[in-house]
């Protein structure tokens, strides 16, 4: 559908655009503009669509080709910034699916599986492509680095100094991802690791990627863990949890941690309450997530742990997002056979619209160093 269509169907008084067009231009978009974050819309129904399904509409009709925009990433900074993803009306599927959040547990044993297979199991192929070699789908540390891995490897460098990790130390990896935390632990600091995944296509490529080394990668949900170890890291997996079980977290890590050690929570947070995610990313990226508030980290935490350090550094998410979003657009004729151009699309959605909230700072990145007594005389943590 041409501008000039678009254009036609305003003049015969289609008030969902008037509506839609009035609270876009308190961001300073434009519909069918000419800079780039402007909006192109090819179907006329776009924005009933919008105004009737909200989030999920908006996400679900750019996966359909109904409209394009040239930066999504600044799109999206500049509608969060000016508050419209509050604005937007919640469809009343989303309503009940809020309130059962609230009342229910999401995050289940059984229910822990789906965001595996959902989206972990996507393809190894996948992730290759976008991710650096250690393959961290996590927040890079960009204070000095220029490349997306140097960025992740001064993370993984700084998450060993901060748990002060030493030969023979015995190292618990919970949500281990692919092994690149494991394997960077056991090879550059001498310590055993055993890493926990619920994705069986990221146990094999993480048991492939740590052979040779002191690591065992299981296939394993977290509450059931039931061993000793001097330090515990979890990166990028808190996230799943769910506010239902942030208690049960902590006492597991209790449980699982020496009275002398140090436990890592690297975790994405969020300055408000929330129940869930987003409608569109708890549909098609990451399904019963919920990200938690420094408060409930603390609550949840305190009756076992003292919090040792707490560093926010989720600027530099925007940084590590548009890396990726840089290397999928790049290597999509590497791996297009095994996907279709709405994969495409959602995935491209996905990537710079978190980019763009991470930059408009709605949402954070903590690491947070917590020790089960409290270190005597604190711990000067690198930064």
């Amino acid at each position: 559908m041409s501008s000039s269509c678009i254009e036609d169907t305003v003049i015969q008084g289609n008030h969902w655009f008037r509506i839609l067009n009035e609270m876009l231009q308190k961001a300073g978009i434009a519909i069918n503009g000419s800079r780039p974050f402007d909006i192109k819309v090819h179907n006329p129904q776009f924005f009933k669509r919008v105004l009737q399904q909200g989030s999920l509409g908006l996400g679900e009709s750019y996966m359909d080709g109904w409209w394009d925009c040239e930066r999504l990433d600044i799109l999206f900074h500049r509608l969060i910034k000016a508050g419209l993803d509050k604005r937007i009306p919640h469809r009343l599927k989303d309503i009940v699916s809020i309130t059962g959040a609230r009342l229910l547990n999401m995050q289940t044993k059984r229910r822990a599986w789906i965001v595996g297979k959902k989206h972990y199991d996507l393809g190894n192929d996948l992730f290759n492509l976008i991710l650096d070699p250690y393959m961290q789908y996590s927040c890079g540390y960009w204070k000095e680095a220029t490349t997306l891995e140097q960025a992740q490897q001064d993370k993984l460098k700084i998450i060993c100094e901060k748990l002060q990790l030493k030969p023979g130390m015995k190292l618990l990896d919970i949500g281990c991802g692919w092994g690149g935390l494991s394997a960077y632990a056991a090879k550059n600091h001498g310590v055993s690791v055993q890493g926990v995944t619920i994705s069986k296509e990221q146990q094999k490529l993480a048991q492939k990627r740590c052979a040779g080394l002191d690591v065992e990668i299981l296939l394993h949900d977290y509450r059931d863990l039931n061993n000793q170890y001097d330090r515990i890291v979890s990166v990028g997996m808190f996230e799943h949890v769910g506010p239902k079980n942030y208690q049960t977290y902590f006492n597991v890590v209790a449980r699982n941690l020496k009275p002398d050690g140090l436990f890592l929570l690297h975790t994405i947070g969020s300055k408000v309450p929330k129940t869930g995610v987003d409608p569109w990313i708890n549909k098609y990226i990451f399904p019963n997530g919920c990200l938690p508030t420094v408060a409930n980290i603390s609550q949840s935490s305190e009756k076992r742990f003292v919090i040792e350090d707490l560093h926010n550094f989720g600027a530099d998410y925007d940084q590590t997002l548009m890396a990726w979003y840089e290397r999928f657009n790049q290597g999509w004729e590497q791996i297009a056979k095994g996907y279709d151009d709405r994969f495409r699309r959602m995935f491209s959605y996905y990537l710079n619209a978190c980019a763009g909230a991470f930059r408009a700072r709605d949402i954070q990145l903590w690491q947070i160093l917590l020790s089960p007594n409290g270190v005597e005389g604190g711990i000067r943590v690198p930064r």
